[in-house]
């Protein structure tokens, strides 16, 4: 199967199946959605919506949290992975956000990469999330599902996934195909043991075409 048609029939499927993409972290703003981004590294959604409830509402902006200390940043993450690293991320975040966009987060992924904290991945889940922009966030989950399937071809690490990612994927698709792949790898092709079974695209897959062969 060429790669296209293995791209044309998989984004067919997730289009009639799963219409409805959305990201699992709870947030109502950029701001809010940037501090669960960083939160998330190396972190469950599950932990980090328990998580940003409390801190929320003591830092309900940028200017609040801006004008936070690390120690108090910290008893409010400290059940995360990384509570020191992030505690200090989110401090530099917040007040890089005042002192040089307004404590407006930005827009451009340029921009967002110079806030402490936020790589590539992270400012493409806010470009993509925050701002519905055509940018292809590639976690641990998008680069394993991507490349079992057979949409990317020797890729040897996310920018590489990303670049044959947007190439074949429609522009306006983007941003809900970054959550199919997400959510397909959480919920069905799972790291240790994928179901394939119950995988509704297991005809179009490389990894599974391989598994059956006798």
């Amino acid at each position: 199967m060429k790669k296209s048609e293995r791209y044309e029939k998989i984004i067919s499927y997730f289009s009639e199946e799963m219409p409805v993409a959305e990201t699992e972290l709870d947030y109502k703003n950029p701001y809010e959605l940037l501090v669960a981004v960083i939160l998330s590294a190396q972190c469950t959604d599950k932990r980090v919506n328990q998580i940003t409830p409390p801190f929320y509402q003591q830092f309900p902006d940028v200017s609040a949290l801006a004008q936070s200390t690390q120690e108090e940043v910290f008893d409010l993450i400290k059940s995360c992975s990384y509570p020191n690293n992030k505690a200090k991320h989110l401090l530099g975040m917040a007040r890089m956000l005042t002192a040089e966009f307004g404590g407006v987060v930005p827009d451009t992924l340029e921009e967002l990469q110079k806030l402490p904290g936020v790589g590539r991945k992270t400012a493409n889940v806010i470009l993509s999330v925050a701002y519905q922009k055509p940018a292809m966030a590639v976690d641990t989950h998008v680069f394993r599902v991507a490349a079992r399937i057979g949409l990317t071809t020797r890729a040897k690490n996310p920018y590489e996934t990303e670049m044959q990612l947007i190439r074949y994927i429609p522009e306006e698709k983007i941003p809900l195909a970054h959550h199919w792949l997400i959510l397909h790898g959480r919920y069905v092709c799972t790291a240790r043991k994928p179901a394939c079974d119950r995988c509704g695209i297991n005809h179009l897959c490389n990894f599974f075409e391989k598994k059956e062969k006798p």
